[in-house]
């Protein structure tokens, strides 16, 4: 709490007292001159003189110096409240925004070759390998187009092949027994079946030297029911022995059939896909 101003008693204390005439004395007659006792201030043993009683050339100095005084005490006491009113209040501060900038899309993740599957995205591996081992390229892709029935995820064939007795792996889902002996004597000999479902160009490479082999197998004389690359397809589904059985000029059971319709339904397909 600020000290309020002086009160005007303490101000007369710092005044100077100055000479009071009495009306109506003769001239040259004074009335008694006030003493500093007078007023609450020790007398000095020396005269008083012009500065002592409060003036010098005819102006009162030391009053004026007094309410000067006066001024700036009360300017500094206005002062020292003012500073403590406001000291206590929080300075405001200036909120800035920023505007955060929008944040740029991440690239969009490639999708598994699994997630969207078609042969004709390994037309390449197809050509290659199909000439490798001698074989028709239109007949190997017509082949993944049949064995494309079922989904080639490699987790989804390997928790397909916990309960399937005889599982096949990979896109042209060859079985263990085949894979195992058409590897031999291979480039790929030291591969394992169980590759297959992550490596379709392993599967393809696997499936081609396959067809070779069971071309080897076919008969010298054929009969003239099926068509070469039929009979390879015949054999890549029911086994080398039904085909050669087909080869005779036996007609083939209905699911073998069924498996040679879906070549013949993929056969355009294929040539175009080969084509990519």
């Amino acid at each position: 709490m600020c000290a309020g101003p002086p009160r005007v008693g303490q101000l007369r204390a710092v005044q100077p007292e100055h000479t009071d005439r009495t009306p109506g004395l003769a001239s040259g007659t004074s009335s008694t001159l006030r003493t500093p006792s007078a007023v609450g201030v020790p007398s000095h043993s020396n005269p008083r003189s012009p500065a002592a009683d409060g003036r010098f050339g005819g102006v009162q100095v030391s009053k004026r110096w007094g309410w000067a005084a006066i001024g700036v005490l009360l300017v500094g006491v206005w002062a020292a409240c003012s500073d403590r009113t406001t000291g206590d209040k929080p300075v405001p501060t200036v909120k800035t925004t920023t505007t955060a900038k929008p944040a740029k899309p991440s690239a969009t993740a490639a999708k598994a070759w699994y997630d969207d599957y078609d042969p004709a995205h390994f037309a390449t591996d197809v050509r290659r390998s199909a000439k490798q081992a001698g074989v028709n390229p239109q007949l190997l892709m017509a082949i993944l187009y049949a064995e494309s029935y079922k989904p080639h995820d490699p987790k989804f064939e390997r928790q397909w092949a916990e309960v399937d007795s005889n599982p096949a792996f990979g896109i042209a889902n060859m079985h263990k027994a085949a894979f195992d002996e058409t590897k031999r004597g291979r480039d790929f000999a030291k591969r394992k079946w169980e590759e297959l479902p992550d490596n379709p160009a392993l599967a393809i490479e696997a499936a081609a030297w396959h067809l070779h082999d069971l071309a080897k197998r076919l008969p010298a004389k054929r009969a003239d029911l099926y068509t070469k690359d039929e009979l390879l397809a015949l054999g890549y589904n029911a086994g080398g022995g039904n085909m050669r059985i087909f080869a005779r000029g036996r007609k083939a059971g209905p699911q073998a059939q069924s498996y040679l319709d879906k070549i013949h339904k993929y056969w355009p397909q294929s040539a175009e896909a080969l084509k990519s």
